[in-house]
């Protein structure tokens, strides 16, 4: 009967969220309304699609698994590197990129470094927003096999489609407004499970008192580095997220886009010291789980069931709404970036929007398959991160913190950030259980550094040219 009751109340929240789709999808007209949203979101729409995007199955799953394994203590220093960014973005890069107002993040580091450093960017993006989506697919298809029984193989094809469906019909103004009615929801789910751990397991004196004696220890077991290798990858992707920028450049001015991130900020604290008390509770209750289910099998198993409804039903939201952001995302990058910086053809609005929909397929049948090359959601998780914040951060940073970058530098960077980031993942299989970015961020950097004070920067009239 609760299973019932459970998956009842996901369906019904799914089928809101394709009404809001459909609805959205009668206001596109152009590839500007479909990835910007006309540039019409205020603040409160703003600050929960900025916190329902960050707050996937990264966090539902990734950080719960985390701390289900390592523990408490250990989730805080692993958890720093958002809030952190975020207080950055709001200190010096909200309002910039708003003033940018650009569609994606390669076609800000054409107006900087030229064509090339764009497209290769763009290659960048596309595979480590393609691991992401895979992360989603993952989560969403552990959902509907606890409540579902059905073969998790199915449930992530299931759970794709929909994901894609989202994507496909209203762009981001579809995504913007079920972010923000997800986040309500979420944050009561988060809210109601914290409560109830603690009442349950006697207060954070009865958590602590249960937990295996490595939890309660400020490294979860890890050696400093490895815990390290945890925390760069968090901040170095919030630092540079084109989701993020797409979402300032959407905001209905730069004061807004500025604002946002304090209501993002509060807003991340409050999810991420719930989803560690909560998983760790679950490390407790349901020992013995796989890790990446914390979350969700003590809501199914532990919870009241209207709490464990609700809760569900904000993962399955917030799980959606991350996935179909991504895939938009790196669709905008494939279609403007590569296609349009390759292609000398003149497209319209209207055939940029059927090309990027063509290519939100694509990518969600790729994204499917890069998920089987890993064993977990955390795994995946560290990767595409890293991918991400090791390879195109720094020299987007650089863009506006370093006069002196050039685009010999950038390529140099990325090309170095991919090339370690994959060789340290799978060619070595990851030597002293290093996660990549300790190895492919300063490689990265340094590349970066290196070819920037090697070649000259380019004149405003080369840069034209190659423009």
């Amino acid at each position: 009967m609760k299973d019932a009751v459970i998956l009842g109340s996901i369906c019904a929240y799914v089928a809101v969220m394709v009404l809001i789709g459909v609805w959205a999808a009668r206001k596109v007209r152009n590839n500007h309304d479909f990835l910007l949203a006309g540039q019409r979101l205020g603040r409160l729409v703003l600050t929960g699609t900025l916190l329902a995007t960050w707050t996937g199955a990264g966090t539902i799953m990734g950080r719960a698994s985390f701390s289900y394994t390592y523990g408490p203590l250990a989730s805080i220093f692993y958890s720093i590197g958002a809030p952190l960014g975020i207080l950055i973005m709001y200190l010096f890069l909200a309002k910039r990129v708003r003033e940018h107002s650009k569609y994606t993040v390669p076609e800000l580091m054409h107006q900087r470094y030229g064509r090339t450093v764009r497209i290769v960017t763009a290659v960048a993006i596309v595979i480590a927003y393609s691991a992401i989506v895979s992360e989603q697919v993952r989560g969403l298809g552990y959902i509907l096999h606890l409540t579902t029984g059905f073969p998790e193989g199915v449930a992530k094809a299931v759970g794709l489609l929909v994901i894609v469906f989202l994507a496909f019909s209203g762009g981001l103004i579809s995504v913007a407004y079920t972010d923000a009615l997800s986040a309500l929801l979420i944050t009561i789910g988060l809210v109601g499970a914290f409560v109830f751990v603690l009442v349950t397991l006697g207060g954070f004196g009865g958590l602590a008192e249960r937990l295996p004696e490595d939890h309660m220890t400020w490294s979860g077991g890890l050696t400093p580095i490895q815990l390290l290798g945890f925390i760069l990858p968090t901040l170095l992707l919030i630092l540079g997220d084109q989701n993020m920028y797409q979402r300032f450049s959407a905001a209905q001015s730069p004061d807004t886009a500025k604002r946002s991130t304090v209501g993002f900020l509060v807003g991340d604290l409050l999810f991420y010291g719930a989803v560690i008390v909560i998983a760790s509770g679950a490390a407790v209750l349901l020992p013995a789980i796989q890790p990446d289910t914390a979350v969700l099998q003590l809501s199914t198993e532990s919870l009241p069931v209207a709490l464990g409804a609700i809760m569900l039903m904000a993962a399955t939201a917030f799980i959606i709404t991350t996935g179909n952001s991504y895939l938009l995302s790196s669709a905008g990058n494939l279609v403007r970036d590569i296609y349009g910086s390759l292609s000398r053809k003149q497209r319209s609005s209207r055939r940029e929007l059927v090309l990027t929909r063509m290519t939100i397929v694509g990518l969600a049948a790729a994204a499917f398959l890069i998920g089987e090359f890993f064993p977990g959601v955390l795994e995946i998780q560290v990767f595409a991160y890293t991918m991400y914040g090791a390879v195109v951060t720094p020299s987007l940073l650089a863009t506006f913190l370093w006069r002196r970058v050039t685009a010999t530098g950038c390529i140099a960077s990325m090309v170095t950030g991919i090339v370690a980031t994959v060789g340290w993942e799978f060619g070595l299989d990851k030597p002293f259980d290093w996660n990549s970015v300790l190895v492919a961020l300063p490689l990265s950097v340094l590349a970066l550094v290196i070819g920037s004070l090697l070649i000259r920067p380019r004149t405003a009239a080369e840069s034209a040219v190659s423009a």
